[in-house]
């Protein structure tokens, strides 16, 4: 089953477990120190929750992390990478990346206001929060760098960063 993924930085970890355990009727399918995620069926949706702030204070705002497309296998994140650079879009790829908590491959994109979006499927189940080297995967808000896309980007098309992942 293939469902969207939203991906929320939040202040208070604990707050929003609580709200969204009661707004979905469900508790997080995985909790690791700074990190939630529920894997709701109905509608079918992956919530993932990454503590951190703008300011690190329990009242400041939820902001959006990223965006993601949660697939079922390999071959379907490499056949999304395939059809998004068709279409002229930048790519950035990454294979058996660890990040939040998971072995992943995805496919990075970006939507014109900047958004990250990623294709994405876990592969296994992995003890880090944080991104493994060269990943766009996990970077702070606002401190993604900025890394080449392949192949080179259209000059319309923002460069390829992540801004978290999951």
């Amino acid at each position: 089953m293939s469902r969207v993924q939203l991906a929320l930085r939040v202040a208070d970890l604990e707050g929003s477990i609580a709200f969204y355990s009661k707004l979905f009727g469900a508790e997080p399918a995985k909790r690791r120190p700074g990190y939630a995620n529920f894997a709701v069926n109905d509608p079918p949706l992956k919530l993932v929750l990454i503590e951190g702030g703008q300011g690190e204070r329990r009242d400041d705002p939820t902001v959006l992390d990223h965006l993601g497309v949660e697939v079922e296998d390999t071959a379907q994140v490499a056949d999304a990478a395939d059809r998004l650079d068709a279409a002229g879009l930048a790519t950035l790829e990454e294979k058996d990346t660890t990040c939040c908590y998971a072995l992943q491959d995805k496919v990075w994109v970006h939507g014109p206001g900047g958004e990250p979006w990623e294709v994405y499927v876990v592969k296994a189940d992995a003890n880090e929060l944080v991104k493994t080297g060269g990943s766009a995967c996990c970077a702070a808000s606002g401190q993604a760098t900025e890394q080449a896309a392949q192949p080179a980007q259209p000059a319309a098309q923002p460069a390829v960063t992540g801004a978290g992942c999951c």
